[in-house]
């Protein structure tokens, strides 16, 4: 704990504040360059009245150290690198490599594995080695992240907020879950918790479309965090799993930001990944904006700890049909207004 709340930074402040600013902590597995994960911090970093405290990194997508480059990186490029980055777990809490090797060979292959992906020609998977970071191709930061970590900031950014931070997780729930544990207040200081995962409609997806798409990652890696999570007492928890499925990003859309020249715009017409669902994109703009949201459904959520073939995926119940108060109430994204939040993006990553 001592180690967790060493070198405090001062929590960070935008150009336009105001008393009346969104004030948002995001926590995410930023594999880069571009991609989702580092393109869910556009609307952030350029929607007027927003103010990003601070910004988690964790190990999901692929390891801490890499993922910490990549978004110091962008906050360079987007000229914001006055937002402090805090790296924070870079393991899940339970789960291992072996474990999950393991459980494949029980219960089927798991397509997108993130930090433990094996080797491939033409990609920069390194399973065994954490520390390493391979070259940035869109060039390597100057600035450092801070010398707190994730869970410590988190806490005292409610605490120094109480009632008014929105907080956004789009990866692994590691970090979220080590801040409730060390300090079980952080659900009821915090405004509310905004989280990509709890897909329920991914089976048939991993068979009909891309297979690496089809796996509830967030919640697959780190099974034991994402139950900490959706059983905490939060003042309100939405889930934005299956509705971004059908939003993708497309070559269209990559030229159309592009013809802005500004640096953020050439750096996602640079590393956009055409076909790839906006999944992080959408959940930071139902945090920032709920009238994107067109129907919802409010049930119990929790994932599945016991060894067997739906270890780590979610589940769902009504209200009156959860066992005891474990499941956490949970707001669940099934039917947004597409149109608007493509166009309100486009013109966020044109600026």
């Amino acid at each position: 704990m001592a180690l967790l709340l060493a070198a405090p930074v001062a929590l960070a402040a935008e150009p336009m504040e105001s008393e009346h600013s969104a004030l948002v902590y995001i926590d995410n597995d930023f594999l880069g360059p571009g991609q989702s994960n580092i393109q869910s911090l556009i609307p952030l970093l350029r929607t007027p009245g927003v103010r990003v405290l601070g910004i988690g990194v964790v190990t999901g997508d692929a390891w801490l150290a890499e993922e910490t480059a990549h978004v110091l990186r962008f906050l360079e490029i987007a000229d914001r690198a006055d937002i402090p980055v805090f790296a924070g777990a870079q393991m899940p809490l339970i789960r291992t490599r072996s474990e999950m090797t393991a459980w494949e060979g029980r219960y089927g292959r798991i397509p997108w594995k993130g930090a433990w992906n094996a080797p491939k020609p033409g990609r920069t998977y390194h399973p065994d080695d954490p520390a390493l970071i391979p070259e940035p191709v869109e060039g390597a930061p100057t600035i450092t992240a801070a010398a707190e970590n994730a869970a410590s900031f988190l806490i005292r950014a409610v605490h120094e907020h109480p009632g008014e931070v929105t907080v956004i997780t789009a990866g692994p729930l590691t970090n979220i879950a080590l801040a409730v544990r060390l300090d079980p207040a952080v659900p009821r200081l915090a405004r509310e918790i905004v989280i990509e995962g709890g897909k329920l409609d991914n089976s048939i997806a991993r068979v009909t479309g891309n297979p690496d798409y089809g796996t509830d990652f967030n919640f697959l890696f780190d099974p034991e965090a994402a139950h900490i999570v959706l059983t905490a007492s939060w003042a309100r928890l939405t889930v934005v799993g299956d509705v971004t499925e059908p939003v993708k990003v497309t070559r269209e859309i990559t030229e159309r930001i592009g013809r802005s020249e500004s640096p953020v715009a050439r750096y996602f017409r640079a590393y956009a990944k055409v076909g790839q669902p906006f999944w992080d994109e959408i959940t930071v703009a139902v945090a920032l904006d709920r009238t994107l949201v067109t129907q919802e459904v409010v049930a119990r959520m929790d994932v599945d700890l016991l060894p067997g073939s739906t270890y780590g995926q979610a589940q769902v119940w009504a209200d009156d049909q959860a066992a005891g108060d474990g499941a956490g109430l949970v707001h669940i994204v099934r039917e947004m207004n597409v149109p608007r939040f493509l166009s309100t993006f486009t013109t966020l990553a044109s600026k």
